[in-house]
């Protein structure tokens, strides 16, 4: 397969590799390699804020994907200000760009990218590897450079910054409950209701995976197509559990690793599972919000309900 080509960073690094050899002359370590590349600034700023400079100058072996200039610069400035002032949040997303006591090459890193692959990170969490054409995604950043190599690890450039996927914690509510205090999925509550499937998706016994349209996604469908269907309830019916993923709690990263693939459903359908210009999608849904933890399962929000019936 073929790998994603070096960019012209590559000169500064190797600039790095004749300037900035540590004195034991065994050559520069990670954080070596990110002073010396202009474009890696913001980063070596963030690491330096955080303390983690000095972590990462450290034996390892690392594997660190390193967002670029660009990367942050994606970040409102306010939001990037306010996360760079708070160390322990800044730890935990810088963290999550580090595989710690792993030298993982681009070449591993794509045959490893196969569905359902996820990578723990320093910080606990995990990502997920993927591929689109020949890129290798990690959630849904693409990795740009690949191979960067220091004293104690390996750097990939990524052109997004990773952000740690929220905590489950010990949510109180079921996923209708969340639905309904929500206020923003008024259209689907009243759907379930009259298919019968607010009773189901209350059932604390049991686990879902909802991708749960708003109202602003209901409103795009054709005038009189909500009306229809609420007359029409194995139809309805058909297509709400079209947008659940019965027994299962599929968080964003697992979905994320699914890249490419379909995903069974609750109604007898599949659902291609997909990353397009950084969103994670279903069939031609956008996932809008992901990782809404209930006491029974999760919801991630689309912008479009799923009415594709035709997929076997």
């Amino acid at each position: 397969m073929k790998l994603i080509h070096k960019s012209l960073i590559i000169l500064s690094v190797v600039l790095a590799l004749v300037a900035c050899s540590d004195d034991d002359g065994k050559g520069p370590t990670i954080t070596d390699v990110a002073v010396a590349t202009p474009n890696l600034s913001t980063l070596v700023t963030a690491l330096q804020a955080a303390g983690l400079d000095s972590t990462l100058n450290e034996d390892g072996p690392f594997t660190v994907f390193a967002p670029d200039n660009a990367a942050f610069a994606k970040i409102p400035e306010a939001d990037l200000n306010a996360l760079l002032a708070n160390t322990d949040a800044l730890k935990d997303v810088l963290l999550y760009h580090v595989v710690s006591g792993q030298e993982l090459g681009a070449t591993a890193a794509v045959g490893a990218a196969e569905p359902g692959t996820t990578l723990g990170m320093a910080n606990g969490d995990s990502t997920a590897l993927s591929l689109s054409g020949s890129n290798l995604l990690v959630n849904t950043s693409m990795v740009t450079t690949t191979d960067v190599v220091a004293r104690n690890g390996i750097v990939h450039i990524i052109d997004t910054v990773l952000m740690p996927p929220a905590d489950r914690g010990t949510p109180d509510n079921n996923i209708v409950e969340t639905a309904i205090a929500a206020g923003s999925f008024n259209t689907l509550v009243t759907a379930l209701q009259a298919a019968g499937l607010d009773s189901v998706l209350s059932d604390e016994t049991r686990k879902f995976t909802v991708f749960a349209p708003d109202d602003d996604a209901f409103a795009k469908l054709p005038d009189g197509t909500v009306a229809a269907l609420l007359g029409d309830i194995p139809t309805l019916s058909n297509i709400l559990l079209t947008h659940v993923v019965a027994d299962a709690e599929v968080n964003s990263i697992t979905a994320l690793s699914l890249n490419g693939k379909q995903a069974d459903t609750a109604s007898g359908k599949k659902v291609n599972i997909s990353i397009s210009d950084g969103k994670l999608k279903v069939n031609n849904a956008t996932v809008k919000t992901v990782d809404i933890y209930t006491n029974n399962g999760i919801i991630h929000v689309i912008d479009e309900v799923i009415m594709d019936q035709a997929m076997q």
